[in-house]
């Protein structure tokens, strides 16, 4: 079994959890203050003993630069996450090149994914992914454009579209 490294920081709108394993890809991310929470939504074999750290480098350095206004500067972290099956995968993946300030649909998502027809298994994973902040879930709505949910409440996912527009004060 491997270490986790984990680390714990303050933003805008709450604490941001990370866990990061031992090849420096994200494997579960969440706006809680208890990093162990976020360990059940991680896959059995991805997980392992929490370590805590202060800083953990380049994953660090990328939120608080996000935070800052560099909006992109979470593209290039690495992430690992386990699913279910081929589409959430791939689902996943491009989510990540859904660009700050332009919020999709999930009808949008399910289309950018290549399933257009597939709208509840966008919004499934959606719903599945374990790296908040990372893989953008947050920048999915819905059809009507209301923001729909986020597991980490409504509040959180206004604040985050809302600094992605410019909006909010860092």
């Amino acid at each position: 079994m491997t270490t986790i490294d984990t680390t714990t920081m303050d933003t805008p709108t709450g604490p941001l959890s990370v866990l990061v394993g031992p090849d420096g890809a994200i494997r579960a991310a969440g706006f809680t203050a208890d990093p162990e929470s976020l360990l059940p939504l991680v896959h059995p074999s991805l997980r392992g003993p929490l370590r805590q750290h202060a800083d953990l480098g380049p994953v660090t350095a990328a939120v608080h630069a996000y935070l800052a206004g560099e909006l992109t500067a979470i593209d290039e972290v690495p992430v690992t996450q386990h699913s279910g099956g081929a589409f959430q995968s791939h689902a996943w993946i491009v989510l990540r090149d859904v660009k700050p300030g332009e919020p999709i649909t999930y009808t949008g998502y399910a289309a950018l994914a290549g399933r257009p027809a597939a709208v509840r298994a966008a919004a499934a994973a959606c719903a599945r992914n374990a790296v908040a902040l990372f893989v953008p879930c947050h920048r999915v709505l819905r059809t009507d454009g209301t923001l729909g949910g986020y597991r980490y409440g409504l509040a959180v996912k206004q604040w985050l579209l809302g600094h992605e527009r410019g909006l909010t004060a860092t």
